[in-house]
């Protein structure tokens, strides 16, 4: 009983440890970061390679159930070659009245004429613009109601400071559902800056 209930606790231990080290492992979006607050950051972002499905869901819960799969079949093999291609961090939200999408970054290692074509045409591959962006971080679980509070709070702390914003909020999700412990998750909204 000793044994099995030692055994018990450190496999406990062990879950956050093997956690972080396979976060750790995923590719992250480069940027870089311009100037840095207490509540927020401003980055650049230079051109990214994303894979991206539209939906009409008006809620996080939503596009998350319908747009993972369409595109988590385009890594794990729904393409013209049947590749796999590895995740990376983050996962790309825009939950809005007027349409909202998901979108996965791809590897660096890949340009745009060198990604195979998916095989699902709600899926489409294009190239991001290079951007300056405002974000926020918050940890836990994500769900409608936090992504709003962050979303609110960030539009009120750039409006004190006369940034002005561009389009619409995203929301960044880093973590994989099982990873219980260090869940990361951001705001951000493109912006008006100069260097």
């Amino acid at each position: 009983m000793k044994v099995s209930f030692l055994l018990i606790i450190l496999i406990i231990m062990a879950i956050p440890i093997l956690m972080s080290f396979t976060n750790a492992r995923i590719e992250k979006q480069k940027y870089r970061v311009i100037k840095k607050e207490k509540e927020f950051e401003i980055r650049f972002y230079p051109p990214a390679i994303f894979a991206t499905t539209r939906s009409v869901a008006k809620s996080y819960r939503e596009l998350g159930n319908t747009g993972f799969r369409k595109i988590a079949g385009y890594i794990f093999g729904n393409n013209e070659t049947s590749a796999k291609i590895a995740m990376t961090a983050p996962v790309h939200m825009d939950i809005n009245e007027k349409g909202s999408s998901m979108s996965f970054v791809m590897p660096s290692e890949y340009t745009l004429d060198k990604l195979p074509r998916p095989t699902d045409a709600r899926v489409e591959l294009h190239e991001s613009p290079a951007v300056y962006i405002a974000a926020i971080e918050f940890s836990g679980y994500a769900n409608d109601q936090k992504i709003k509070q962050y979303k609110d709070q960030l539009s009120q702390i750039l409006n004190k400071k006369g940034i002005k914003t561009i389009g619409n909020p995203t929301y960044l999700g880093y973590n994989a559902p099982y990873e219980l412990i260090g869940r990361k998750n951001e705001v951000v909204i493109a912006i008006e800056w100069k260097e």
